[in-house]
């Protein structure tokens, strides 16, 4: 029979090795502090295995832009094609175009958009980079899907600023049925603060290319200003809508956004970043910090949180706006352009052709999981 001072010990032997079994097996986390709860680094952290992932297309050519008719799917590709997918089909259609596609940079065939009507119209809306006497432009047309792929139709909005970086570029159809574009500052950022420049903006259209009457600064595209590079727009089933925005390069780096989009607001780039406050302002929802993202293309999932996909933060993000807090849900494919939430599936598009990724076998590609 052992003495009480032996089941003491043996006590304490059986804690201290039932800790070691638990911490090995992760189900002894340090607490949440600050920096766990604000930075995507830490969320990723903590994410743990990613969620089951199937893919749909391998082989897409810097796709830039997904969208859906019934089961078929539309991605734009960079360098001036549309891939359209039907099953485990992928057909590449050409694209013609009025004005010839520069497709340098981070410029190219970027945003694109199917039309309401598109079943019985086949017009979709589409976004590309141009040179007009040596000067670089982005544009927004109405493109026509036909047997031989697809053909402008019209230009809707021209000579929006363009460089070989910062073309936003994000086309989205808003709850009110108007067109909205995002653009970037076109390395130029004195111009997102300047209404009279369609740089550094998010503007509002109808979709013949009119300025709606509603618009927050008369006979103006402008709908908000003060935008560095936004690549994602979405909007809740309530109607609000959120933007995703590329903080700056260099020194201070970082600090990467998500906003509230507010009809006639100043997000106030270049003058604030991050936790600075100016008058007349808004500050960002949220901001990286020091850590870089860059965030592109947004979705809004069923129950309210928004999915960001992340060029240089190689994950796709999960937002919750209620709490402000962030999290990654897929990792390990690399740098990833847009995501759509869609008949209960999260869609992302890989983004590692771009030039700064490094592809993978079968890159780029179209995935999915259960949202």
């Amino acid at each position: 029979m052992k003495s009480k001072f032996e089941i003491v010990l043996l006590v304490l032997s059986l804690t201290f090795t039932l800790s070691l079994t638990a911490c090995s097996q992760g189900k002894i986390k340090p607490p949440d502090t600050p920096a766990n709860k604000e930075t995507p680094e830490s969320a990723e952290r903590e994410s743990g295995k990613n969620a089951s992932v199937e893919v749909l297309a391998e082989g897409l050519r810097t796709p830039w832009a997904l969208d859906f008719q019934g089961s078929t799917m539309y991605v734009s590709e960079r360098e001036g094609t549309i891939a359209k997918i039907e099953g485990t089909s992928v057909k590449r259609q050409e694209v013609r175009l009025r004005k010839p596609l520069l497709s340098e940079g981070e410029g190219g065939f970027l945003g694109f958009v199917l039309a309401p009507d598109f079943t019985v119209s086949k017009l979709a809306f589409a976004y590309h980079t141009y040179k007009d006497n040596g000067t670089v432009w982005n544009r927004v047309v109405v493109l026509k899907e036909n047997a031989g792929g697809w053909t402008e139709q019209q230009a809707l909005l021209e000579r929006i600023p363009g460089s070989l970086n910062h073309n936003g570029g994000r086309l989205a159809l808003g709850p009110d049925k108007q067109l909205y574009v995002t653009t970037g500052d076109s390395n130029v950022p004195d111009l997102a603060q300047d209404l009279s420049s369609l740089a550094g903006k998010i503007l509002r259209m109808t979709s013949d290319g009119q300025v709606p009457k509603d618009n927050p600064f008369p006979e103006s595209y402008v709908y908000s200003y003060g935008h560095r590079n936004s690549q994602g727009i979405a909007w809740t089933s309530d109607g609000a809508m959120y933007a995703s925005e590329h903080g700056p390069s260099g020194s201070p780096a970082g600090h990467d956004e998500m906003n509230r989009i507010q009809a006639g607001a100043n997000y106030g780039w270049p003058l604030v970043i991050g936790d600075e406050r100016r008058e007349g302002m808004l500050p960002p929802l949220y901001h990286t910090g020091r850590e870089a993202i860059a965030p592109s293309g947004i979705a809004i999932g069923g129950n309210g949180p928004i999915y960001v996909a992340a060029l240089r933060g190689e994950a796709l993000f999960r937002y919750e706006p209620e709490t402000k807090s962030i999290n990654a849900v897929l990792q390990h494919a690399g740098r990833l352009r847009d995501v759509k939430v869609h008949g209960g599936y999260v869609y992302v598009l890989t983004n590692n052709t771009d030039g700064r990724g490094v592809p993978k076998a079968g890159d780029d590609r179209l995935m999915r999981m259960k949202e």
